[in-house]
């Protein structure tokens, strides 16, 4: 089965109706067919993070869409360790040169440990590591 990973760009366009992304992320989505989704508790904290203090409503659809991810036997959410904190460091140290945040570059060692090439983004520092965003336009 296909595996692509999602980045909180996608998870926050997809959730947030008013997001100039929404459109595309669900048109993407709608276009997947059967694929497992998967993603870390590190994009998930971003996630919640950003709906934090935008109003009530998107902080309860925020929460509630976590928890449906954690709960769908599609989406395989990535447990943080400290194993993978230090080699987010590693990698964050490696690229100076970088805007990376990171739980760009956690979740990037994620996707080379499971051998991921597709990533639900339009982030470009994935581009710039090699993998393939299916978000940009």
């Amino acid at each position: 089965m296909r595996r692509v990973f999602a980045d909180t760009f996608y998870w926050i366009a997809l959730l947030n109706p008013r997001d100039q992304a929404h459109d595309l992320a669900v048109s993407v989505s709608n276009g997947l067919g059967a694929v497992r989704i998967v993603t870390t508790e590190e994009v998930l904290t971003e996630f919640l993070n950003f709906f934090g203090s935008r109003g009530t409503h998107l902080r309860r659809a925020a929460a509630g869409l976590v928890e449906q991810m954690r709960s769908d036997p599609m989406i395989d959410v990535a447990a943080q360790t400290h194993a993978g904190f230090l080699a987010g460091c590693l990698l964050y140290q490696a690229r100076p040169d970088k805007g990376y945040s990171l739980t760009d570059c956690i979740s990037m060692n994620v996707m080379r440990r499971d051998g991921l090439i597709e990533v639900l983004t339009n982030d470009e520092h994935f581009t710039q590591e090699g993998f393939s965003c299916l978000l940009r336009d």
